[in-house]
């Protein structure tokens, strides 16, 4: 099993996160289309790991995927993010999990715009806005 940066025992992950944002981020749990706080916005800055605080993805990289949910098509480092094979739900997707603690951020397909081809497709509740950082 990986050893993250950051690890906490269940108990410490419920003291930090709401129960929604423990369902999505350490159960892999996925938030109602449509709803999140970052499906219609614009601003700029650095979305972040609600979790850890770690940088996933700048503004610059966020697009309206029509998806439901906010979708970018490149994160900031390689490192930023893992990648791993999701066969629940009866379909093969590729997870998106926090490089820094390995908590689920969403999905990535292959369907983006140029440059990459990708839409990462992420939870709101998972990710925290950094409006001080540029992105």
């Amino acid at each position: 099993m990986k050893r993250y940066d950051i690890e906490h025992d269940e108990a410490g992950w419920k003291a930090l996160l709401t129960p929604e944002q423990y369902r999505v981020l350490r159960q892999a749990g996925t938030e109602t289309p449509f709803v999140g706080e970052y499906v219609d916005t614009d601003v700029e800055g650095l979305y972040r790991c609600r979790a850890c605080g770690n940088p996933i993805f700048g503004s610059g990289t966020k697009y309206h995927s029509g998806c439901g949910w906010p979708s970018f098509f490149e994160p900031v480092s390689p490192d930023a993010v893992e990648e791993h094979l999701d066969i629940s739900r009866g379909m093969a997707r590729t997870e998106v999990r926090c490089g820094r603690c390995g908590s689920h951020l969403g999905h990535v397909f292959t369907d983006g715009p140029r440059p990459t081809g990708l839409r990462y497709c992420m939870n709101s509740v998972a990710l925290d806005l950094d409006e001080d950082a540029e992105g």
